[in-house]
């Protein structure tokens, strides 16, 4: 007759399987909900998914420390679930104090530029490190009870299959979150559906249950519970939209002037402008309207707006040029669904492309008389839309006469960025010139043609009158851009740390 104990390693040995696969599953589906999480707050740059793995890495190191452990002096599979169920509940908390935890953090570091970095690691070690240990320990306890059922001499085989089985969890979680879970059903539903889905394994291993079963059915309950707000309320306006696209956070911000504003992410830019009684807005997309003109003697049949957001551009291309075609490229596909509800997009010759811009330029038959980048992921412009092969392909796409425009967003009084992009585009293009329309926003234009800031103020007359303002401020800040600078190429173009110097240096005061 069979020992109570050797029927409970053996009942363990049939479950461990299915709870170290979910537990696999829960530990990475939580890490990259937690990217997300932090998005609306810090962004969701290299920097921030660079502290969120490695605090997922060092957490787990320690859990799987800590569990082997404990394992040796508790190899029991009651404990064991019992630790599971805590990460569920951990898990399930998680979504819940973010919100103040993350709008106090960011309060805290506004003051300066270089919050990305501090903030994220505090917010992720505060967050998801300990939910994330837990998790850790259970793979070295699982494989300890399973020796024990298993017997020494199958020790290796049990540890491999339970690697492997943790591993396969680890893929389908991560793949489960970021394909379904988070554009399907958001963050927060998210983080509850794999915390419960920790406490379903944990309660199907558990002997007895009935002292784990309110964990699974207070978590389903509060995935009943309305999503709500993502983040608060906006200090200079009211939210009237906000959503969880594939790609990131966006809101849309309203003003007591009946102004609205495109915010990403954590809300440092300002990414699309709507005034409700003009197209003009006293910015730099303003300056995208006259600057093909400096080299292209005629208005031109078809640009290419690379980062169009919600059409704040490509809006006043059609009031000023309905003649002309205009290709809004944006790696978001939510957000001309956005521009056309909030921020009066559209029009006959408006086509919205859902397409990252570098491969939709190398794949395009259009040929465009300019072609505007504005395309960030706050602060930095991917670096792959910075280099002398970009601006190449860039130049195969323009008409004769064509222009690339490019929007280079900085700190105020840093001119690192905009130096290296104009040595970058003067490899490429015998005419290179920039304006600084904004402190923290200057516009390049290149060309194989010269560049001509009195013709481009005659052009605009000839367009619309709107248009002279603009064209003249522009004409008297544009110049040559400097010589030297380095030149970036798809092998080298290390712009995320130049930002960050940038960025270090101003917020230092240098």
């Amino acid at each position: 007759m069979q020992s109570a104990t050797a029927i409970e390693a053996k009942f363990a040995a049939r479950r461990l399987p299915a709870l170290v696969f979910v537990v696999g599953a829960a530990a990475l589906g939580v890490e990259i909900a937690a990217v997300r999480l932090l998005a609306p707050y810090f962004g969701a740059s290299e920097v921030v998914w660079a502290n969120t793995i490695g605090v997922v890495l060092v957490a787990l190191s320690i859990g799987y420390w800590l569990g082997g452990k404990i394992a040796d002096r508790r190899p029991r599979m009651g404990d064991l679930c019992a630790t599971v169920m805590l990460a569920a509940a951990l898990t399930a908390l998680l979504p819940f104090v973010a919100k103040p935890l993350l709008n106090a953090g960011v309060d805290a570091l506004e003051s300066i530029e270089a919050g990305a970095f501090a903030g994220s690691l505090r917010a992720t070690l505060a967050l998801i490190s300990v939910p994330v240990l837990v998790m850790g320990m259970v793979a070295p306890w699982a494989l300890r009870i399973g020796i024990d059922a298993v017997g020494p001499a199958q020790a290796g085989a049990l540890a491999g299959r339970l690697y492997a089985v943790s591993t396969a969890g680890s893929l389908f979680g991560t793949l489960l979150a970021a394909l379904v879970l988070v554009p399907g059903v958001g963050t927060r539903r998210t983080f509850l559906i794999f915390a419960l889905a920790l406490a379903l394994a944990a309660l199907l291993g558990a002997v007895p249950r009935a002292r784990f079963a309110a964990v699974p059915v207070a978590i389903a309950a509060l995935l009943a519970l309305p999503a709500g707000g993502i983040k608060s309320q906006a200090a200079a306006g009211r939210v009237i939209h906000e959503e969880e696209t594939r790609n990131q956070y966006a809101r849309v911000i309203e003003r007591a002037d009946g102004s609205r504003v495109l915010e990403l992410n954590e809300g440092q830019a300002i990414h699309s402008l709507y005034r409700p009684a003009t197209v003009l807005t006293g910015n730099y997309w303003d300056t995208a309207l006259v600057l093909p003109l400096t080299a292209l003697p005629r208005e031109p049949e078809r640009i290419a707006v690379l980062g169009n957001a919600a059409g704040t551009i490509a809006r006043a291309y059609g009031r000023y040029f309905p003649r002309t075609y205009v290709d809004g490229v944006e790696i978001d596909e939510r957000l001309a669904p956005i521009g056309r509800r909030w921020f009066g997009l559209g029009g006959r010759r408006f086509t919205a492309i859902a397409a990252d811009a570098r491969p939709f330029l190398r794949e395009t038959g259009n040929r465009y008389d300019a072609i505007v980048l504005d395309a960030y992921r706050q602060p930095y412009i991917p670096f792959y839309l910075t280099t002398r092969e970009f601006f190449e392909l860039a130049d195969d796409r323009l008409t004769a006469g064509g222009a690339v425009i490019v929007n280079v967003g900085h700190p105020e009084r840093s001119d690192a960025l905009e130096n290296v992009l104009a040595a970058t585009m003067r490899a490429s293009f015998a005419h290179v010139s920039m304006t600084h329309t904004q402190p923290t926003n200057t516009m390049i234009v290149a060309s194989d043609r010269p560049i001509d800031p009195s013709a481009m103020v005659d052009r605009a007359a000839r367009t619309h009158p709107d248009l002279v303002p603009v064209a003249s401020r522009e004409a008297n800040l544009l110049a040559a851009a400097p010589a030297g600078g380095d030149v970036y190429t798809d092998d080298r173009a290390p712009v995320e740390w130049l930002i960050d110097r940038s960025i270090v240096r101003y917020a230092a005061g240098g």
